[in-house]
């Protein structure tokens, strides 16, 4: 437990990293109060993600590992195939909680958060929805305000933002900060029963279309979940024109038949989300305000490590509040630590989805050559990214 320093912290946003690190303070004796703009959890918003094996180590640390990975089911292993159907390459997954510690868990997003904020909760971590953030006050020395829509506020000795690409934190507390990028790609997805697609139970499918990207994971009870992936201008609006699942089919029209199958199959198309990154920041905190997650370093899903980050960006903040009682102090120390790992993974990321889309038939048969090569390089960052671990013992130097 800290005897000085940081007792009261404002946590803003309750997905993924507010609730691991209003955990860890928890543990460490401080109070944390989560604000999200949500008005309740919706456990069945959302598309899918994975939990890679250093975030569910981080999971594992707290005691929650199982509570998730029960809502979601252990990915055995990622094959790759190109346009007409072809395996290219195979990443198994089998072994990968001798090698790690733990494997690679799939869950519904709206699941994830979920029960994570439950656990939060019955830890006594207090979660209050339907608060949005209006602006930030720092001009108190000694503690730092957060306004919400509405007229509420709260107050604590630091405020952590963990509200995401579009945080409302980082545009109020570092005006000056640059705008998350929009990378090239929209991204749809869905779940359905289609018994006939050819994917074995536990394995994910990815599939180098001849004009877009179209992953699907076999999940428990015949379920098929699935995301598509296409290089398309940004549209003017907040949806893309046009019906979505004609969209898709059109753009695998060519590629393995099973893909058409299970889009038909989908009773409702989700999205599109815009994929966005940032790359860099000049830097992650001012004063008693600090971002973590998606607010400070958002990646793009192609390296399937955005939730696990998050993770280890709330066990390692607390670490360092634990550590070092003075706040900016602790921030400049967890930046210093998180900064090299999350922006070499961001890129990772960017490049993988450099390859989803081509821009015509000598782009694809290029990228196909080459994708052997690709696909070895990616499995070797993969494995260096599933091996991290973050020590709760060790101390910040």
């Amino acid at each position: 437990m800290t005897q000085r320093g940081v007792r009261r912290v404002v946590v803003v946003g309750g997905g993924i990293a507010g609730p691991v690190l209003g955990m860890f303070l928890q543990r460490l004796g401080v109070e944390a109060t989560i604000f999200e703009a949500r008005a309740a959890p919706l456990e069945q918003e959302g598309a899918f993600l994975g939990v890679a094996p250093n975030g569910m180590n981080v999971l594992a640390d707290l005691g929650i590992a199982d509570a998730v990975q029960a809502r979601g089911a252990v990915c055995d292993g990622i094959q790759f195939e190109n346009a007409r159907g072809r395996r290219i390459g195979v990443i198994d997954q089998r072994d990968a909680a001798r090698r790690f510690g733990a494997g690679l868990v799939m869950i519904r997003r709206g699941a994830l958060h979920a029960a994570l904020a439950e656990e939060a909760a019955r830890r006594g971590v207090a979660i209050r929805y339907g608060m949005r953030l209006e602006g930030v006050d720092c001009s108190d020395p000694r503690e730092v305000v957060a306004r919400f829509e509405g007229g509420g506020e709260a107050r604590g000795d630091v405020l952590i933002g963990c509200d995401g690409v579009r945080s409302r934190t980082r545009a109020a507390a570092l005006p000056g900060a640059p705008a998350p990028g929009y990378t090239g790609l929209i991204d749809f997805g869905g779940f359905a029963r289609c018994p006939g697609a050819p994917l074995q139970p536990g394995w994910s499918v990815m599939v180098f279309g001849r004009r877009a990207f179209f992953g699907a994971f076999a999940a428990p009870e015949g379920e098929v979940w699935w995301f598509h992936n296409s290089g398309e201008p940004a549209p003017e609006g907040a949806a893309a024109p046009g019906p979505l699942r004609e969209r898709i089919l059109a753009l695998h029209e060519g590629d393995p038949g099973w893909i058409a199958d299970v889009v038909r199959a989908t009773p409702e198309v989700l999205g599109p989300w815009l994929l966005h990154d940032i790359l860099t920041m000049p830097r992650w905190h001012a004063g008693r305000v600090c971002l973590i997650g998606d607010a400070a370093h958002a990646a793009t899903p192609h390296a399937g490590q955005g939730a696990s980050l998050a993770m280890e960006d709330g066990m390692l903040l607390a670490r360092c509040l634990r550590d070092e009682p003075e706040p900016e102090r602790a921030f400049a120390a967890f930046e210093r630590l998180r900064r090299p790992r999350v922006e070499a993974i961001v890129r990772q990321a960017r490049r993988n989805g450099s390859r989803k889309a081509v821009s015509g038939p000598v782009a694809g048969w290029l990228r196909d050559r080459a994708l052997p090569l690709f696909l070895r390089i990616g499995a070797a960052a993969q494995e260096r990214a599933h091996a991290y671990r973050i020590d709760w013992e060790e101390r910040i130097a």
